[in-house]
């Protein structure tokens, strides 16, 4: 069953890696995005990688200028990733500029940058379960750029390998980050010239984010007013821990705005793996006990179970509609609260959350959280390795450079995914 498994992603194309060496500003139409970097990641001696999903011994910073292709080229919500290295800042998003800093030329950037901003603001968004580096850049500016927002946007990356059979390794890198987050948080509560704060974080990086906060109100009491919205995009949080962290931080906490979907597969299959306790992001928020808990502790729920989503899991649903990224932007800047139904922010990148891999200990528990890898073309590069330790065998994976099809019968792709889905939930 192993060996017909990797048949099956050996021939699944995917794009470049590697994509973050910078190039040369030659399209003058293209926007640029300015973002700080803080990341627990070790640093790659690879250029074009810059940091590894493996764990760094101390926080790191960084300055990344990405380069946003026209409207012409990409449509809003989108990533416009290179066909072809290098990139292309004409049709690509790539990267015009980076360069690591110290501590306290990390704060100089930021200093400088904030004063730069009408309302003087940051936001900082906390990415998912199963992003390398570069996903989670490239993610970032697109969500930057699409929202339009005017607050100093700051990335913050946490170990996570960059793949659907690394569940058990990117939740304890989560954790491995918490001090570093909290460090990050007291520090832009205690800036001056920071008047605002609102975070972002989708997936599991929403533990983090939430932790983060939790460690922060105990430690000084409460959390400062500054710290205005923090908005929780498909969370996968069990819903009892989520309970005990928002008692933590006491009454005065920031507006809290939740982006549920009752038809989440990948929070369905999270669900299972931890021991049946609903998560966050796929709660009733009309049903009890949640309707109540969430009106006492004031969270803004956005329901978005009948939005068309963009991918099969229906765990990125929301950086799909161009009008609801906007319309995000539009309200952040102008300060107002989330309460409109129709809106949603977050990540379109498939972070299928199983941990089945990781439950099992097995090459059983890979096929059970393979049909994952086929949809995600990150983890197809990485499953013959996983195979590998747990097999003792060396396995190996190749792609056909510029197909888009899924080379096994002839399929299409379109077809494997729906079929790898079907399988997952039959084993389930």
């Amino acid at each position: 069953m192993v060996s017909a498994l990797v048949g099956l992603l050996w021939g699944c194309a995917s794009r470049p890696t590697n994509v973050l060496l910078p190039v040369a500003d030659t399209s003058p139409s293209s926007s640029k995005v300015e973002m700080l970097v803080t990341t627990t990641r070790s640093r790659s001696s690879n250029p074009a990688q810059m940091y590894t999903g493996e764990r760094g011994l101390a926080p790191s910073f960084t300055e990344i200028t990405v380069s946003i292709p026209p409207a012409s080229v990409r449509k809003v919500g989108e990533v416009a990733w290179p066909k072809k290295l290098p990139s292309n800042p004409a049709t690509d998003f790539a990267v015009v500029q980076a360069q690591e800093l110290t501590v306290e030329t990390a704060k100089g950037w930021l200093n400088a940058s904030v004063r730069k901003s009408p309302d003087h603001s940051v936001l900082v968004f906390i990415h998912g379960f199963n992003n390398r580096f570069e996903d989670s850049v490239y993610r970032f500016a697109q969500i930057a750029k699409d929202t339009g927002t005017q607050s100093v946007p700051i990335l913050v990356t946490w170990p996570s390998r960059g793949s659907a059979l690394a569940y058990g390794y990117d939740r304890e890198s989560t954790n491995y980050t918490r001090n570093a987050l909290e460090l990050l948080f007291q520090y832009l509560a205690r800036d001056a010239e920071i008047k605002e704060v609102s975070i972002l974080a989708h997936s599991m990086g929403n533990w983090l984010a939430l932790e983060g906060l939790r460690q922060m109100a105990i430690r000084n009491g409460g959390l400062p007013a500054k710290f205005k919205n923090v908005m929780l995009a498909a969370p996968d949080v069990d819903v009892d821990v989520f309970r005990t962290q928002i008692a933590d931080m006491g009454k005065q906490h920031p507006q809290f705005t939740l982006f549920v979907s009752q038809d989440d597969r990948a929070l369905k299959v999270s669900r299972r793996v931890w021991g049946n306790i609903p998560r966050l992001g796929s709660i009733d928020p009309e049903q009890a006990p949640y309707r109540e808990e969430l009106a006492n502790n004031n969270i803004t729920v956005i329901d978005l179970t009948k939005v068309k989503s963009g991918d099969r899991l229906h765990h990125g649903k929301f950086a799909s509609s161009p009008q609801i990224v906007q319309l995000i932007g539009r309200r952040m800047t102008g300060g107002q609260t989330l309460t409109d139904n129709r809106i949603g922010l977050g990540d379109t990148i498939i972070n299928a959350t199983t941990g089945a891999a990781a439950a099992a200990g097995s090459a059983a528990g890979l096929v059970i959280a393979a049909p994952v890898a086929a949809v995600d073309q990150n983890s197809r590069e990485n499953l013959g390795n996983h195979i590998g330790a747990l097999t003792g065998s060396e396995t190996s994976q190749k792609s056909v450079p510029g197909s888009e099809d899924c080379a096994v019968s002839s399929r299409s792709i379109k077809d494997c995914k729906k079929q790898s889905f079907v399988e997952a939930e039959r084993r389930h």
